[in-house]
């Protein structure tokens, strides 16, 4: 198994609320990593990471509209650090491009809202699609609530009860004629959308 040298982290974000600012604050577990919180004076927090062999990581969380942003790009060597922030970029569902590089490739992985989105392996010569989210489900949803279709025949049918109401007072031939071509068109249509 190829042992992963360093984490990077390409315009991470994180987004939490007051109560996951505190959660966030008390989720470390790792023995081997330390965690030091300053508050500053605007009710931004500051949040320093650090493990045992004396690599860190700064995130500053900066208050915007009543929530807590972190904005940043950094790289972790280090596991005991690099785990314990993949366990929070997971569960306070940071975005943003991870990439681990490991001796020869690299391991992209693209994160929306704390959910791998895909994932590309990137080596000296190749690039291979390794995994890709596909919402199957969001859009056959969207297609059942569609009713464009519906909305069409509803439409044609209200044409047709209106020309039919002409064609019944007309006396003049020529107009009669456009009414059953526009009818005649109708009624392809009806067909097709029917089908």
């Amino acid at each position: 198994m190829a042992q992963r040298l360093a984490t990077e982290y390409v315009n991470a974000s994180l987004r939490l609320s007051e109560a996951q600012m505190s959660q966030f604050v008390h989720k470390v577990y790792d023995p081997h990593v330390r965690q030091k919180v300053k508050v500053l004076e605007n009710g931004s927090h500051e949040v320093v990471l650090e493990d045992d062999g004396g690599e860190e990581v700064c995130l500053p969380f900066d208050r915007r509209d009543g929530y807590y942003v972190c904005e940043l790009s950094f790289r972790l060597e280090q596991p005991h650090l690099t785990n314990v922030m993949r366990l929070l970029f997971s569960a306070f569902k940071g975005s943003g491009l991870v990439t681990r590089v490991y001796s020869g490739f690299m391991m992209m992985y693209y994160y929306q809202e704390g959910r791998v989105r895909k994932i590309v392996e990137y080596s000296r010569d190749s690039y291979k699609l390794v995994f890709e989210h596909k919402d199957t489900a969001g859009k056959l949803q969207r297609l059942y609530h569609n009713n464009d279709v519906e909305q069409e025949i509803s439409g044609i049918q209200e044409s047709i009860n209106a020309l039919l109401d002409s064609r019944f007072v007309t006396n003049d031939p020529v107009v009669v004629n456009q009414i059953d071509d526009q009818l005649r068109e109708h009624s392809r249509r009806l067909f097709v959308l029917e089908a």
